[in-house]
């Protein structure tokens, strides 16, 4: 057992994501990691994770294999999804506060912050989908 707390985590600016082999400029978005079981060197079986966006903050479009839940604590968030062959965009929603976000594996995304003067702080859940459980 492993008991923390969020504010003795390092935290890691993030400079780029990539997408389709590119990587795309991040805008003001930190990462705390809470819990992680599996290798860490690549991409841990599960996760826990504490983000902070800045004001204006965004993540560009990105995809990923493992599945992830997002729980929103602090601001409003807008969360686009896109065609993944043509990466247009399909839909757009907005969360804030309490609200819970689902995001499939391979699903290409992006957030941004809907604020220019306050930061939204969220909690990812990730979890690493294998070939054989898709």
């Amino acid at each position: 057992m492993e008991v923390t707390n969020p504010e003795k985590c390092k935290s890691t600016k993030i400079e780029t994501f990539p997408y389709k082999g590119k990587p795309l400029g991040v805008k003001d978005v930190w990462i705390k990691w809470l819990s992680q079981a599996g290798p860490v060197e690549d991409s841990p079986d599960y996760g826990l994770r504490f983000f902070t966006v800045g004001p204006g903050g965004e993540i560009p479009i990105h995809n990923h294999f493992y599945v992830q839940t997002l729980y929103i604590l602090t601001g409003n968030i807008s969360v686009t999804t896109y065609d993944f062959e043509t990466d247009e965009k399909v839909a757009e929603e907005q969360a804030g506060q309490n609200d819970v976000i689902f995001i499939p594996s391979m699903e290409p995304h992006s957030l941004a912050n809907m604020s220019n003067q306050e930061e939204v702080t969220f909690l990812c859940c990730i979890a690493n989908v294998y070939e054989e459980d898709a």
